[in-house]
């Protein structure tokens, strides 16, 4: 089904002079000047008519770095920098300080309905979508019950321990009966393929945990170690939070960079946290909490500076959004990873975590030490913007993904590294992430595809998915389950054959943009996911028998 939201676009230029009427009119609420800036990159916040109009153009990938940046989108400025475009949305927004009030009151109520009409126009579709899956649903539980009912009167029909052949029947006799034995085995082979084809999703996700506490789009979220009952998450605002799952509560708010906060990793085995961001630089940061939640106090969040930490656990939280406490505020890393000149996407460690990897805007991966905090390699060959970068999780791989519609896999196990150029894709490459368990490597893409590659033969996938929506940063588990968020505010879960294994109840109001599994903790959430909603939600699966 159409996505009125996408198929429906107007002409680039009418983008264009939509985004700078919108700067124009935004002087009543914090000045077109800041706006602009936060349009074009320099900063991180949006808000919702923008967020509706960038949905609309499909310019995702430039905004999941910016917090709302719509470089794409306009036109024959689609390869200039960021100051460029800073500086000509200024020079628009200054001259046109003589549009009279009342024009510029009409075009902000125009904007407004434009944005409800979208809105309608989007849940009427998901409305319409959700009675589809229900019919198809239905439609292939019916065709397997039917299937099943036909292979057993075939079976039963032909059962000797049924219908038992006289003793006196002739070899020849004996001979056609276990000829027809072989024919209904052959015939319930086949017909169990066919009804594999039918089967519905084993097992479905309902929202167990809303964590609300973000004031602009929520980019990323990730899950610490196992044993420490903390998520992180990364948002446009220009902060990340620290979460205590179970309570729901922010035990740490980092505000340490200047433009919005992209990615957001644990460590993998101490209490330290990165993060990437569109200031062009990534933050290392202690994130290390003594949690007495059986008292009922709020953890304490340890740090080498007690100038560094507002608030500690002796003050009085500060009460933030509704269902938020702060309980400290964060300010200065403990390292500063700089070296990129354009903005930082995604950061990663590498095994054993006493490096890090960087992506970037600028068409750079980057290779750090984290005790001397120097560049080790600047890895160059992609040709657009980088956005997404990982790492294997105990041999020295990396992939990183970029708009130019590859993902490149490099490989730091020999002194010289080398790489591998991978084209699978007709769009972006959003995000290409490693299995655990398997030799296989996960991509997905603005061209609505997720593919399954074997990283020791990657000169086809072993398997395609095909969705109806873009995808975002996706996620896998330890037993080789895919979580897929899409801009269509859906997420779908799938096996590495292929096959679609859940049906999820929607959450989020805008698009997802990344998912995180806890399946290494007893948490009631068995996976995690944020949208630009500012919402990050945690999902509960349960198999449908059971419910």
């Amino acid at each position: 089904m159409a996505d009125p939201l996408i198929d429906r676009q107007p002409p680039l230029p009418l983008l264009s002079r939509f985004y700078k009427l919108i700067l124009q009119c935004d002087n009543k609420r914090s000045g077109s000047v800041a706006s602009a800036a936060n349009v074009c990159g320099k900063y991180g916040s949006v808000d919702k008519l923008k967020s509706s109009a960038m949905m609309m153009n499909k310019s995702k990938s430039k905004r999941a770095a910016t917090g709302g940046a719509v470089q794409r989108s306009l036109g024959s400025h689609e390869h200039d920098s960021p100051a460029t475009l800073d500086s000509s949305f200024r020079s628009d927004a200054a001259g046109d300080v003589g549009l009279p009030p009342v024009l510029r009151s009409k075009l902000q109520d125009l904007f407004t309905q434009i944005e409800k009409e979208f809105e309608l126009l989007y849940n009427e579709n998901l409305h319409l979508q959700d009675k589809v899956d229900a019919l198809n649903e239905k439609l292939e539980r019916d065709q397997y019950i039917m299937d099943c009912n036909v292979l057993g009167d075939k079976h039963d029909s032909l059962d000797p321990e049924k219908d038992p052949l006289p003793v006196t029947k002739s070899k020849h006799k004996l001979g056609g009966s276990s000829q027809k034995l072989k024919t209904a085995h052959k015939l319930k082979a086949q017909t169990s393929k066919i009804v594999s084809s039918f089967k519905t999703p084993s097992v479905c996700c309902c929202v167990v945990k809303e964590l609300r506490g973000h004031r602009d789009g929520v980019w990323d979220v990730d899950v610490a170690r196992a044993g420490v009952p903390l998520i992180g998450t990364a948002s446009a605002d220009r902060t990340a939070c620290i979460w205590l799952v179970e309570a729901g509560k922010i035990v740490l708010r980092y505000v340490g960079h200047s433009g919005s906060v992209n990615s957001i990793r644990f460590h993998p085995s101490r209490d330290l946290v990165v993060t990437a961001s569109g200031d062009q630089t990534a933050h290392i940061w202690h994130a290390a909490f003594n949690v007495d939640v059986v008292g009922g106090q709020h953890p304490k969040a340890t740090c080498s500076s007690d100038e560094d930490i507002d608030g500690g656990g002796d003050a009085e939280p500060e009460a933030e959004l509704e269902g938020s406490v702060v309980s400290s505020m964060l300010r200065t890393p403990m390292a500063e990873l700089v070296g990129h000149s354009g903005v930082v996407a995604h950061a990663d460690w590498m095994p054993g975590g006493e490096q890090v990897v960087t992506a970037s805007w600028d068409r750079t991966a980057a290779l750090y030490d984290v005790e001397t905090k120097e560049q080790i390699h600047s890895l160059s060959g992609h040709d657009q913007e980088l956005t997404h970068i990982c790492a294997h999780h105990s041999q020295r791989l990396v992939v990183t993904s970029s708009q130019d519609t590859t993902f490149r896999l490099w490989d730091f196990r020999e002194p010289i590294h080398s790489v591998s150029v991978f084209q699978g894709h007709t769009d972006s490459v959003t995000s290409a992430v490693f299995t655990k368990r398997e030799d296989k490597v996960i991509s997905g893409s603005d061209d609505r595809t997720v593919k399954v590659w074997d990283l020791r033969n990657m000169r086809s996938p072993l398997a395609t998915i095909r969705a109806d929506s873009a995808v975002n940063k996706l996620a896998v588990s330890n037993n080789g389950l895919i979580a897929v968020p899409h801009d269509n505010r859906q997420v779908r879960l799938y096996d590495l054959a292929g096959q679609r294994i859940a049906r999820h109840r929607q959450g989020h109001q805008r698009m997802v943009c990344s998912v995180a599994w806890a399946d290494e903790h007893n948490f009631s959430s068995h996976f995690f996911t944020c949208g630009f909603d500012r919402l990050t939600l945690g999902w509960n699966i349960q198999n449908i028998k059971d419910l």
